[in-house]
């Protein structure tokens, strides 16, 4: 496959934002100008106020409280629909509404959203609802929306995907991302949607804060794992959720979670968020039902929420396991498809299908798929209504929603949905579609997208000095993020010496490299080197190693280890 060039982050040369030259230089090439930037305070959250649609939101949720309306949560089977739909239940329940109910859609006989089939089944409730609320979905359900308002229900849509042509006719709809929005911030995830309109309400109800500002656990959880950018708003969503889930002022359900990750709760960072809490709840949406999922996070008894936690660990290893065999036949197809070291040569974007793969899990093979070409990648499975649906990732630079819009404007009808974000998006196809999908898909990519976004480049943080290669510079890095989307996690290169290495499970490579022949070895792990790798490096070798700076801790000691991502052999032993 195509070698993966390095480049370091260019570095601005204005400002001054903190005395550690270190972090001085990593805030700057993240964009970040002045201390205020800094400032994770609740205090300088976006005004409430500012969120269009909110005050029309408060006018209908305040209606519904005082014709005691029946409600029901629309959510979504992913992470960040979870956690929006728990949050919307607890605050709602909180504030007095008398009837709460959530209902999420099955991925594989309903696919996402409000659509005419989950109005029906909300319809179908006893008693009836008057009112439904979506969360982290809605923006692109026309069709939905029109059949809720037929049936004499009422709609209010809390999004922040982009919207189509045509908005739903909702009452009232909640959406950073409409077209003329004054919000400062378009990344939001669901769950900070839901955030905000919660703690409106609240203040109209003249609830104390500590009832919406308390949930702030979930909006942290369902926002890392969404992948939304973490700009100035969302890191301070995040830091006040990761300070309550540190303080153990968390869900019972996350508590439980954590602790099954084998994660201190007192240390949690961004990374568990987004590698082992949201890969475990998303599991649930994958294989089977979110409910379990939102169960947990809803969840007031810590050994219920321990039991449902567990479930949901079962079904991660299932899904690991599907996953693994589903990442083998694509990568099986990519070596047959392309041909090695020619990346000149290969379509601009790549469409995978194999009539075997679960459609929970395509999303997932998608994103390996990329990391290994570098280019946009759409991954589909069948589905039980004899369609196909897809997952699309996409590579920095290239708004995969807009290739979307071409695809469908170019080639009208040759998609029966589609809705994302920049990064990544969904889309159901008739079976027959597949090939001119895959063809159409390239030709939108190869149109727009420039040569250096499909190299691959890593952009790293440049080269660590000796004296900085320390367990003191690990935890000062632990304690400077939130890092995640949009604020990358420190990443640094550089040129070791090889002095031992063994192999764990067959597949992760533990390393001990040391930068000069006087420096104690440090710890390194490769985790999955194999077999994409190849062979490993000898005792003695010098290696070319892209990583990042970690603290690991075991029996109370703790100590530095790098956590690699990229290895190549400079030199051989000899």
């Amino acid at each position: 496959m195509i070698e993966r060039p390095l480049q370091a982050r260019a570095v601005p040369s204005d400002g001054v934002v903190c005395d550690d030259k270190l972090l001085e230089r990593l805030y700057r090439t993240r964009g970040i100008k002045t201390q205020a930037q800094l400032d994770h305070s609740i205090a300088r959250l976006l005004p409430i106020s500012s969120l269009d649609g909110v005050a029309a939101a408060i006018e209908l949720l305040l209606a519904a409280k005082q014709a005691q309306w029946q409600v029901v949560i629309v959510g979504d089977y992913d992470a960040d629909g979870a956690t929006a739909t728990a949050l919307m239940v607890r605050a709602l329940t909180a504030f007095g509404y008398q009837s709460v109910r959530y209902l999420v859609p099955d991925r594989q006989t309903m696919g996402y959203g409000l659509t005419e089939a989950m109005v029906a089944k909300v319809h179908a409730l006893q008693p009836t609802p008057n009112l439904i609320i979506t969360v982290d979905n809605g923006i692109s359900s026309v069709a939905g929306v029109t059949l809720a308002q037929r049936l004499g229900m009422s709609v209010l849509i809390t999004d922040h995907h982009l919207p189509g042509e045509e908005l739903p006719p909702a009452n009232v709809i909640v959406n950073p991302n409409l077209a003329q929005a004054r919000f400062e911030s378009k990344a939001l995830a669901g769950v900070g949607v839901a955030f905000y309109v919660m703690a409106a309400l609240g203040h109209a109800l003249n609830q104390p804060n500590s009832r919406v500002l308390g949930l702030l656990d979930l909006v942290a959880l369902g926002t890392v794992a969404d992948v939304v950018p973490l700009d100035q708003n969302n890191r301070i969503l995040v830091q006040a959720g990761l300070e309550l889930i540190r303080r153990g002022q968390c869900q019972l359900g996350i508590q439980a979670l954590v602790q099954l990750s084998s994660r201190a709760l007192n240390k949690v960072q961004a990374q568990d968020l987004a590698f082992a809490l949201g890969p475990r709840l998303n599991a649930a949406g994958r294989l089977e039902d979110m409910a379990i999922g939102i169960a947990c996070l809803l969840s007031d008894d810590a050994a219920n929420a321990m039991a449902l936690a567990q479930t949901l660990q079962r079904i991660n290893s299932e899904r690991r396991t599907i996953e693994a065999s589903m990442q083998a036949d694509a990568l099986k197809a990519i070596d047959r498809l392309l041909p090695a070291g020619h990346a000149s040569a290969w379509p601009a974007a790549i469409s995978l299908y194999a009539q075997d793969w679960h459609s929970g899990v395509v999303g997932l093979v998608a994103s390996r798929v990329r990391e290994r070409v570098h280019r946009p990648v759409a991954a589909f499975a069948p589905a039980e209504d004899g369609t196909l649906r897809g997952s699309v990732r996409s590579v920095p630079g290239i708004h995969i929603r807009d290739m979307l819009v071409i695809v469908d404007t170019q080639r009208p009808g040759l998609m029966l949905s589609f809705g994302g974000h920049a990064m990544a998006a969904g889309l159901t196809l008739p079976k027959p579609h597949i090939e001119a999908f895959s063809q159409a898909f390239a030709s939108a990519v190869a149109q727009t997208a420039q040569p250096e976004q499909l190299s691959g480049i890593i952009y790293t943080d440049g080269e660590l000095p000796p004296e900085r290669l320390t367990l003191d510079t690990a935890e000062l890095l632990a304690q400077a993020g939130p890092f995640g989307a949009g604020f990358p996690e420190p990443l640094f290169m550089g040129t070791f010496e090889v002095v031992d290495q063994q192999l764990l499970k067959d597949v992760h490579l533990k390393l001990w490299v040391r930068l000069k022949r006087d420096q104690p070895p440090i710890e390194a792990l490769f985790f999955s080197y194999l077999p994409a790798h190849g062979r490993l490096p000898e005792n003695g070798a010098r290696v070319r190693l892209v990583y990042q700076l970690a603290v690991n801790e075991f029996r109370d000691v703790r100590r530095l280890q790098l956590l690699v991502s990229k290895l190549t052999l400079v030199d051989s032993p000899g």
